[in-house]
């Protein structure tokens, strides 16, 4: 019996039950009932896994499950998930080189029946004896080299091979470029690798002279499908020109394309003519192509034309001829995707276009539905529609919205990959930093998804920061420092800066606990800058300014220790040193050596005070003398550093 079968059983022995035992009754062998067994419901294997996890909510604090469950081992930063899955990665091909170069080692059976995927990967040489039904796996296995080579095997040896596998073949090599592609394995450097493409989508890759023209050279008679595995395979590495002729060479031969050839043409309408009015009337004729030969649209023909009309800039002309494609579309019966949504965004709200509210109209079309993914563009939609809530609106309430989408049943599946996923949260945060009140926003929104959904980049961080000097709720300051050191923020010049400025900017009450806090945030950040690498490229340098706030924040925790650690500092290498700090901080030094009963230090920041050309020196000078009893050397080094006149009649002289 297997799972989905006892499944089947328990879940329905209530309405067996039912007819069974019936209570009114006293038993009775002349009582007789009949048993209905009702239709059984086709289950999946994974369906009682899908209904247990169904019963669980998600754990917005726990990380992801890829991640090993030991808190020093999860990456708390994006560099730090990109390096984690590029090692597991690493591990992953480690694992392949040593099965493709001792592949006697891993000839018996692991499990039975056999799965593929333990088996070594048969590697072919010129001398391979290969069948047909080689090359096929080879296609069906998506290895394009292997393909390429078993090929060329085949026909060195005179062997047929069959129209319907040349032609898979063309189709695999005109897709892939002739290349080989990640395997399917790899799943996070995939993810990873799809933010670096972007700029391959827009220029021809295409390999001229490559094995797939030389294939659909050798092709006796090419027949419709095989012109249209190549058009395709050259529309999407944009080798635009060549595929047009191919098109029109295939149309004076009366073959019939499929619609994703003409779908292809359509996206890259762009390459081929120059301005709306030669692209319009290039796709509408294409479409009544269509038509005549009785191809039908789909969604990728509605998804092609809205791509087109996003890249024919935001004129008015532009934003008619999208409604009327919806509209016309609609009738067809071809309901838009996420994708489409998308396009119709970047034709509307333009970053220097007039502000559009159609987002608005858009919502309720999708809202409280769990969309599949059915475009590659459809990962696009999320990511676009935050931005254009932050950046374009500036409306809260419709970014709610939109992110209650996203978590709605598993839409969250079309986020998108690791670098949409961020932006979006980028925006996301920003905001809503920017109109939710602080602790709101700290509670509800900072704590959930910090750091295990999104890692803030230095940018966000900045404004949380900002909103918390502005509000001065400075107690989340400990907090924001604790992440900004996990998230390698803190060799961020700006970030250090902002930070001391909130701290010495909102001084806490007298032995509150945060003074506390403050002062070890202080200590940590002169520790970081001072035993940091002499080699590190972004090395953060000591100004007066910086050390000047860590000393006031030592010294409102009376760690006057510390504090003269920092006055040597700013004594002894004053020439490296940036600046000066703030004369009410040398000040309050000077106060704290009263205190301590440390005249010498007392006069050697006086002595740094003149030396930077501050003229209270003298006033400082006059205070020392009003308060402490000086022996004559100390008189003596005052009187060279101010003069006589600012300790006229003021001066204490206590025999040594």
């Amino acid at each position: 019996m297997n799972i989905s079968t006892l499944f089947f059983k328990r879940s329905n022995i209530k309405p067996l039950i039912k007819h069974i035992y019936i209570p009114s009754q006293k038993f009775s062998t002349d009582v007789q009932e009949k048993i209905e067994i009702p239709n059984r419901i086709p289950r999946g294997p994974t369906d009682i896994l899908r209904a247990l996890e169904s019963t669980i909510s998600r754990d917005p604090t726990a990380a992801h499950y890829k991640y090993h469950d030991d808190p020093y081992l999860i990456p708390m930063s994006n560099v730090g998930k990109r390096t984690f899955a590029m090692a597991q990665e690493a591990g992953k091909k480690a694992a392949h080189w040593i099965r493709k170069e001792h592949a006697d080692l891993f000839n018996h059976r692991e499990a039975d029946p056999v799965i593929k995927a333990f088996l070594p990967r048969v590697s072919y040489d010129e001398n391979s004896e290969v069948t047909e039904e080689d090359l096929k796996i080879s296609i069906s296995d998506v290895q394009v080299s292997d393909a390429q080579l078993v090929y060329r095997l085949l026909k060195s040896k005179g062997i047929e091979i069959s129209p319907e596998t040349q032609l898979q073949l063309l189709e695999l090599v005109c897709y892939f470029n002739s290349e080989d592609t990640l395997s399917e394995e790899f799943i996070e450097e995939r993810w990873f690798r799809q933010s670096s493409r972007f700029k391959d989508r827009q220029r021809k890759t295409w390999k001229d002279g490559s094995f797939a023209e030389e294939l659909f050279i050798g092709i006796e008679n090419p027949t419709a499908e095989t012109y249209s595995a190549l058009i395709l395979g050259m529309s999407k590495h944009f080798q635009v020109e060549r595929a047009y002729q191919l098109f029109e060479e295939a149309q004076q031969k009366g073959l019939i394309l499929s619609t994703n050839t003409y779908n292809s043409l359509i996206n890259v309408v762009n390459f081929l003519k120059e301005n709306y009015e030669m692209r319009w009337t290039f796709i509408v004729d294409l479409l009544t192509d269509m038509n005549k030969v009785g191809q039908k649209p789909n969604l990728g023909t509605l998804n092609a034309v809205l791509h087109a009309l996003s890249q024919m800039g935001s004129g008015k002309n532009a934003k008619d001829s999208v409604l009327k494609t919806l509209r016309e579309f609609k009738d067809l019966g071809i309901e838009p995707s996420l994708g489409s949504w998308y396009y119709v965004l970047i034709t509307y709200c333009k970053e220097r276009g007039p502000v559009s509210t159609i987002l608005n109209d858009i919502m309720p079309q999708i809202e409280n539905k769990e969309h599949q993914a059915r475009d590659l563009a459809d990962t696009n939609f999320f990511v676009t529609a935050m931005d254009i809530c932050r950046n374009h609106l500036h409306d809260i309430d419709l970014a709610k919205r939109v992110d209650t989408l996203l978590h709605f049943a598993n839409n969250y599946n079309l986020i998108g990959d690791s670098y949409k996923e961020s932006i979006y949260y980028r925006h996301y945060f920003i905001l809503l930093i920017n109109s939710l009140p602080l602790e709101e926003f700290m509670n509800e929104v900072y704590y959930k998804l910090v750091p295990n959904i999104y890692v803030p980049e230095p940018s966000v961080m900045t404004e949380v920061l900002k909103q918390v000097d502005l509000n001065g709720e400075t107690e989340y300051i400990p907090k924001l420092w604790s992440d900004m050191t996990i998230f390698d923020h803190t060799s961020r010049e700006n970030l250090i800066d902002t930070v001391l400025n909130i701290m010495i900017n909102n001084e806490p009450p007298i032995e509150s606990e945060l003074t506390q806090k403050f002062a070890d945030i202080g200590w940590n950040i002169y520790e970081k800058i001072d035993t940091q690498d002499e080699n590190r490229f972004n090395k953060l340098s000591f100004t007066g300014d910086l050390l000047g706030n860590i000393m006031a924040l030592a010294l409102r925790n009376n760690d006057f220790g510390k504090a003269c650690i920092i006055m040597d500092k700013l004594d002894k290498e004053h020439n490296k040193i940036v600046g000066v700090p703030k004369m009410e901080v040398l000040s309050l030094f000077v106060d704290h050596c009263i205190v301590q009963k440390s005249p010498s230090r007392a006069i050697a920041c006086i002595q740094y005070c003149a030396d930077a050309g501050f003229p209270e020196a003298g006033d400082l000078a006059a205070r020392l003398t009003d308060t402490l009893t000086l022996n004559e050397k100390h008189i003596h080094s005052l009187v060279k550093i101010v003069g006589e006149l600012p300790l006229a009649g003021k001066i204490n002289v206590r025999a040594d």
